[in-house]
């Protein structure tokens, strides 16, 4: 199941698609107030970013800055604005595609689908230094096996699947059988510290595992 995130102030549409986009396994949140779109990415993980330019309280370019100096996020503009100049503004602050209303609701799937898959292309080179062997629940580094606990395991395992990718750490834990709910953040960071250790990373100056400041980690080995 896909998750997007959309920003978008018409109603009508937000139904439409979320109702469309369902057919392809694409589940569709709407907020309509662009204030709470840091909030949302902070506190659940979203796959990709739809975003409307002319919205309320803030214009959808600045949302699309603010949100790329955050998150490595799949963004896709869809607007009315017929001005060429919002569109190339808005792949120079970092958006992955534009799509002109009105469209229609396959060429948005279709969009997505591309997107995703670039995506998915450039998080996982053939040529890092991390392999990893979910039958075997085994991680190597340069070739060598690395000695991880159930725990260290699923985390870095969570990490190197969304390479690239910031992950809150709710979100870890989540998504991590053997921490629960009712571990607290601290417990992730916890973790990651054993990790770095175990993989080699300086904790001043990390290579692999990086630290978002508010939000959680990143993985770019």
């Amino acid at each position: 199941m896909v998750k997007a995130l959309m920003v978008e102030d018409d109603p009508d549409i937000a139904e439409l698609l979320q109702e469309y986009l369902a057919k392809f396994n694409i589940e569709l949140k709407n907020i309509e107030n662009p204030k709470y779109i840091m909030d949302m990415l902070k506190n659940e993980h979203y796959d990709l970013l739809i975003l409307d330019l002319t919205l309320p309280y803030m214009d959808g370019l600045e949302v699309c800055r603010r949100v790329r100096e955050r998150y490595d996020i799949p963004i896709i503009i869809s607007s009315a604005r017929g001005d060429t100049s919002d569109k190339v503004v808005g792949l120079e602050l970092g958006a992955d595609d534009y799509i002109a209303k009105p469209y229609e609701p396959r060429e948005l799937v279709a969009r997505i689908q591309a997107v995703l898959r670039r995506y998915k292309r450039s998080s996982s080179p053939r040529d890092s230094e991390f392999q990893l062997d979910r039958e075997r629940m085994q991680i190597y580094k340069g070739g060598k096996l690395l000695e991880l606990t159930v725990a260290e395991y699923e985390v870095l395992a969570l990490l190197i699947e969304n390479r690239g990718r910031v992950l809150s750490r709710d979100y870890i834990l989540e998504n991590t059988s053997s921490m629960h709910w009712d571990s607290v953040d601290r417990s992730v960071d916890v973790i990651i510290s054993r990790l770095r250790r175990k993989i080699g990373d300086d904790s001043k100056s990390p290579k692999y595992i990086k630290s978002v400041r508010g939000v959680g980690y990143k993985f770019v080995g």
